[in-house]
């Protein structure tokens, strides 16, 4: 088991919140929009950690650079920042982990890729922003996630070197951004995990299955 670390940084989607079914929801608002039958969410949370990018994928098929992408991406945030907290809960077990956080007196903070547009006034809404030491959104730092930049940031803003820091994320790009951080990562096996690659071979040395699990690690 590694040593103990002094400080914990959290990706948002799929690690500290479940917000697949509001992620979903605005996509299936589209589709109803045009006739079309909705998706069911188990087919959805697989891609949720990629946010708009994801839902239109599965969606609609359009990628980044297609000719009609970004008509289609400004309608779906525009349906998401809508509704972003109809659904959208922390993970079970998470508020046991932040209460326990607290007592003992470990700074942690979110590093998220979803835009601060999006990002605070959710995280807000959620009562964690005055709990949280920090909140990185996805273009607080001149460059996003897998970019160490605003792990560094958070690293930052928490007062913990790279190396005293865990970062918990459910995505390959999470593992790559804490590397070249300097960070720990930690794969939040109960998250969205979107990508093809299967977690083992992500190069992370810490799975966890549920979010108290993290606990031991500090």
């Amino acid at each position: 088991m590694p040593p103990p670390y002094s400080a914990i940084l959290f990706d948002f989607d799929g690690t500290l919140a479940d917000t697949a079914p509001d992620l979903g929801n605005a996509l299936n608002r589209m589709l109803a929009a045009r006739n079309r039958p909705p998706l069911p969410l188990d087919t959805l949370r697989p891609l949720s950690s990629e946010g708009a990018r994801g839902m239109l994928k599965i969606g609609f098929d359009k990628h980044p650079g297609d000719p009609d992408y970004d008509t289609l991406r400004n309608e779906y945030l525009d349906l998401y920042e809508a509704h972003m907290l109809c659904d959208t809960r922390l993970f079970d077990g998470m508020d046991e982990v932040l209460n326990t956080l607290a007592a003992r007196d470990i700074p942690w903070g979110i590093v998220t890729n979803k835009l601060e547009r999006f990002a605070l006034p959710l995280i807000s809404q959620m009562g964690l922003t005055a709990r949280a030491s920090c909140v990185i959104g996805g273009d607080t730092t001149a460059r996003a996630k897998p970019a160490p930049d605003p792990l560094l940031e958070g690293a930052r803003r928490i007062g913990a070197t790279p190396a005293q820091c865990l970062y918990v994320g459910d995505d390959l790009r999470d593992v790559q951004a804490a590397h070249a951080a300097g960070m720990e990562p930690v794969v939040a096996r109960y998250g969205y995990l979107g990508n093809e690659e299967p977690p083992e071979q992500w190069g992370a040395a810490i799975h966890i299955h549920h979010p108290t699990e993290i606990l031991k690690y500090l």
